[in-house]
């Protein structure tokens, strides 16, 4: 309902925006005939109509833009916290960072381009309403004051330049494409550096993390040079279509002045209409232009919405094996084949082997991370502090205190009420001693 009045309000907004717009557009022609005409009192009484009229716009603008923005934060918290539910629905983080190599950087897809979509969709849908108004008003202004030339040129023009804009920015889009995702894998080395700094300085790896991210940098680079080059001959089109839309409109207005149309207006009359047609008929290049510009903007929207659907991770019910099978993800070769084993309370099972023989497979294939390439799986007892709990090879610590860990969170949940928590420094290696009493 928030989002939905949001949308009301930016939309009257704009249709009023729009009359404003309409009445500064053709003040210039007024002043044309006041001048001409040496009109003292006239030309004061337009200079403050003028001043208050641009007051009048860049206040509604104004109030446009901020209107935008509070959409753009809605739907994003929307969009967020229902990509958040769906990401941290099982193990669908782990599928998407880990197995699926055709998903790159999911972590810049829902903190930016979620941004951006909604950013570009607020900006994006009054506007889309708002232009079949504009475009008939303008196209019918036009018409009335060079007859049917002008808006049949104005067409053409818009058609023209559209389909050269098109066919100049086909090669763009996947350079474009290519450059982003070499941006997330830059980004990303800076933050895997960050983040295992300590262990980096242990190996000494300085020079060949120095080496590796200077890799990373140029292939952006060249990427980036190529993408320049490409968006050259797209900027010459581009900037050659809006030079000629201000030539066109004075085009226009001198075939009905050299046909005798206009020979009985005196020379202010005359100046006042070409200044009339020229805002005219430039406005309605530019509501065209507005609409190229929403196509760019479509597609921008719907590469960052275009994916392949991801299905949920499989609910945890393993641990009886019968005749399982598993291999890599990435690769086709079997690590176990026909295990056959039953993992009962009380009993323990230790897993010897070769590095590569698939022990910690073993793991993921019960946590489900990986599935089966055949056989039974099913687990007996529930995930949690008082069932299962599986421990990576690489400990993970959330942000927060050490508290709020999820460790302190299974006891809480096994009934175990707050505690103190001493640290005891011995042998340089720090001891935690948890000091609770069972809840009763």
């Amino acid at each position: 309902m928030e989002t939905y009045w949001g949308e009301l309000k930016d939309i009257s907004v704009r249709y009023l925006e729009q009359m404003i717009i309409y009445q500064v557009g053709v003040i210039p022609s007024q002043f044309y005939e006041a001048l001409s005409d040496k009109d003292y009192g006239a030309f004061k009484n337009l200079a403050g109509l003028a001043f208050l009229l641009i007051l009048l716009n860049s206040t509604l603008k104004s109030v446009d833009q901020y209107i935008c923005s509070l959409m753009s934060v809605s739907w994003r918290k929307s969009l967020t916290e229902s990509l958040h539910r769906a990401y941290f629905q099982g193990n669908v983080y782990y599928t998407l960072n880990v197995l699926r190599e055709d998903i790159d950087n999911p972590d810049q897809r829902i903190s930016q381009d979620t941004e951006r979509l909604c950013k570009q969709m607020s900006t994006m849908v009054s506007r889309l309403i708002i232009s079949p108004f504009t475009l008939v008003y303008y196209t019918y202004q036009c018409f009335y004051s060079t007859g049917w030339i002008g808006p049949v040129s104005i067409f053409g023009y818009f058609i023209v330049g559209t389909i050269t804009n098109k066919i100049l920015m086909g090669p763009i889009v996947s350079t474009l494409f290519e450059q982003e995702k070499l941006e997330g894998d830059f980004r990303f080395k800076h933050m895997q550096i960050r983040s295992n700094a300590e262990s980096a300085a242990f190996y000494r790896a300085g020079k060949v993390e120095h080496m590796r991210t200077d890799r990373r940098l140029q292939t952006l680079l060249r990427c980036q040079k190529s993408l320049m080059n490409k968006e050259l001959w797209l900027y010459i089109g581009v900037n050659t279509f809006d030079y000629l839309g201000g030539i066109l409109s004075y085009i226009i207005i001198s075939i009905p002045i050299f046909s005798g149309v206009y020979n009985n207006l005196s020379p202010g009359e005359l100046s006042a209409l070409i200044s009339k047609n020229a805002f005219v008929c430039i406005y309605l290049i530019s509501c065209f232009s507005q609409l190229i510009d929403l196509s760019t903007t479509l597609s921008d929207v719907a590469g960052y919405t275009h994916s392949d659907k991801v299905h949920s991770g499989p609910v945890d019910t393993a641990f009886i094996l019968d005749c399982v099978s598993y291999k890599s993800p990435f690769s086709e070769q079997l690590l176990v084949e026909e295990l056959s084993i039953k993992i009962s309370q009380g009993s323990n099972l230790l897993v010897v082997g070769n590095t590569g023989t698939g022990k910690t497979s073993l793991l993921r294939v019960l946590n489900r991370l990986w599935e089966a390439d055949s056989g039974y799986v099913q687990m007996t007892t529930c995930f949690g502090p008082r069932g299962i709990l599986f421990l990576p090879q690489k400990p993970y610590l959330t942000d927060g205190t050490l508290r709020e860990q999820r460790i302190i969170q299974y006891l809480e949940l096994a009934g175990v009420v707050s505690g103190i928590l001493t640290y005891f420094l011995i042998m340089g290696r720090v001891e935690i001693l948890v000091c609770n009493r069972a809840e009763k």
